[in-house]
């Protein structure tokens, strides 16, 4: 099990963004232990591949892996889970970007339009919102997979194989629509993609770089931006 505390000291030293100079003698005194445990612990988080590490004059040079960052990024989420003053509501934010142009190819699809429309209940806009979720909201997005979803099944034309997701339902500014999340897909983990029966950049007049905040409801519960 990793050191949660010194992943978080490190963190808070600003080890994130940046390789930081740390000495052994030094760090003991944020953490409470020894020089000699700090000393180990930190060569054992290497080696864990929790931080890169150099030794250098003077003490080390330190950044933090993805594996580490990881690490941190589920505790936060288990913290908000713990503290959120409404438990069953996932809250997103983040800013609209321009999307790739796939959205308006896969949801004319008539396996997966009609899907739509028979689960969801509307037949979404032949193209998707999309939004770049903050680094906060990046951490939560894995609490999005433990939530209900209208699953999406994959099928086959007759001529190629076409892959399944799932679907939450959420509501913007009074306009029904879902964040949909593919089984099979390169965009990246800090972006989600949102498909409405309306045009929603038109009908809410938004532009890239806006704000968008998105609650989704536990329970089946729909939230309201």
């Amino acid at each position: 099990m990793p050191d949660i505390e010194y992943l978080k000291k490190l963190a808070l030293r600003g080890a994130v963004n940046k390789t930081v100079k740390v000495s052994s003698s030094e760090f003991h005194k944020h953490t409470g232990d020894s020089s000699k445990t700090a000393a180990r612990k930190l060569k054992q988080m290497e080696e864990e591949r929790l931080i890169e590490r150099e030794i250098v004059p003077g003490g080390q040079l330190i950044k933090m892996t993805e594996k580490g960052i990881e690490i941190l990024k589920n505790e936060y989420v288990e913290y908000n889970r713990i503290f959120s003053s409404e438990p069953y509501t996932l809250e997103l934010e983040g800013n609209l970007v321009k999307g790739l142009g796939e959205g308006q190819y896969y949801i004319n699809i008539p396996g997966y339009r009609k899907q739509f429309e028979d689960k969801l209940h509307f037949v979404p806009f032949p193209g998707t919102l999309n939004v770049q979720l903050s680094e906060n909201s990046s951490a939560l997005r894995n609490m999005l997979l433990e939530m209900p979803a209208v699953r999406i099944e994959g099928f086959n034309d007759g001529e190629r194989t076409f892959g399944g997701g799932n679907c939450y339902p959420i509501r913007i500014e009074g306009i029904e629509a879902a964040v949909i999340v593919p089984e099979r897909t390169h965009y990246p983990s800090d972006l989600i993609e949102i498909i409405a029966p309306v045009k929603l950049r038109d009908t809410l007049k938004l532009k890239d770089g806006d704000r968008i905040v998105t609650r989704v409801k536990k329970q089946g519960t729909e939230g309201q931006e």
